[in-house]
């Protein structure tokens, strides 16, 4: 049994960003932007901001009332594509429904566009030619870089197609020689297909959804996702006690991926400095 530390991971990439940024003219900056008071968004940002100051980025959390229009937003974002100060640019979601998130995504410069989220980054991540690319599928490969995982030629499955994890993983495993399987709601047999996989990413939001049976002896499952349940626990998208026993190596929930995405945030916002000189 092979429990990946994503903690113990993502704290060795912040010390090794820290270090490089002493080094630097000036410091990163990276801007947040928050809309509104939804109590999980401001903890986000709450943690992005901490994990600025500990690498030495200079932060700017910028809280917008739930009553700012869509054209005030955008014109928020503009000041901050400007600004040459600011290297990375993030805009918590989800936004009030009176905003189209796609549509502020795309206003963000491409170059400061550090979620990956902008479809220039997302078409350069599908060429295998991407400059910024998004946090948690990037801070995936990570990990299996960190375990010596070599993925290609292996069998890969992603269950979960969303745009921020499911479709952008798919890409970086393809992009690492992988033969990928994406699978969605919609997906025939999809038991039998997650038991063929050497490596299996989960991102759905379902609590536990892939059993113990589901994965064969020896592959890596790499669980996305984060539920609470009734009682307060909190639980990824597979069945962890069924499956660790069994699994080459897993992560867990929490400490597995979650600490790796702001890892990976900070790690693209130093990027874009260093494109920006």
């Amino acid at each position: 049994m092979n429990i990946i530390d994503g903690k113990q991971i993502a704290k060795d990439l912040r010390i090794k960003i820290a270090n490089e940024v002493k080094t630097l003219k000036r410091p990163p900056g990276l801007a947040v932007i928050l809309v509104g008071e939804d109590p999980a968004s401001a903890v986000y940002v709450r943690n992005k901001e901490l994990a600025c100051k500990e690498a030495g980025f200079f932060s700017d959390k910028i809280i917008k009332s739930e009553n700012t229009t869509e054209e005030q937003l955008l014109e928020e974002v503009e000041r901050l594509n400007n600004n040459p100060h600011i290297d990375g640019i993030l805009v918590q979601l989800p936004l009030p429904s009176h905003i189209n998130a796609n549509k502020v995504i795309e206003h963000i410069s491409p170059l400061k566009d550090v979620d990956g989220f902008h479809s220039e980054n997302i078409g350069k991540l599908m060429q295998n030619k991407s400059h910024l690319r998004p946090c948690t599928p990037k801070g995936v490969m990570t990990i299996l870089s960190s375990i010596d995982c070599k993925v290609i030629g292996m069998n890969c499955v992603v269950v979960g197609a969303s745009n921020i994890v499911g479709r952008p993983m798919a890409m970086e495993l393809l992009n690492a020689r992988g033969t990928v399987t994406i699978c969605n709601s919609k997906t025939k047999d999809l038991a039998g297909v997650v038991s063929r996989a050497d490596i299996v990413v989960v991102g759905v939001g379902i609590p536990e959804m892939v059993k113990g049976d589901w994965v064969k002896d020896g592959a890596i499952v790499i669980d996305v996702g984060i539920n609470r349940l009734e009682d307060g626990r909190l639980v990824g998208d597979v069945d962890f006690d069924a499956i660790k026993e069994k699994a080459g190596a897993i992560t867990p929930v929490p400490g597995g991926v979650g600490p790796m995405t702001i890892a990976t945030l900070l790690e693209n916002t130093l990027i874009a400095y260093k494109q920006s000189l």
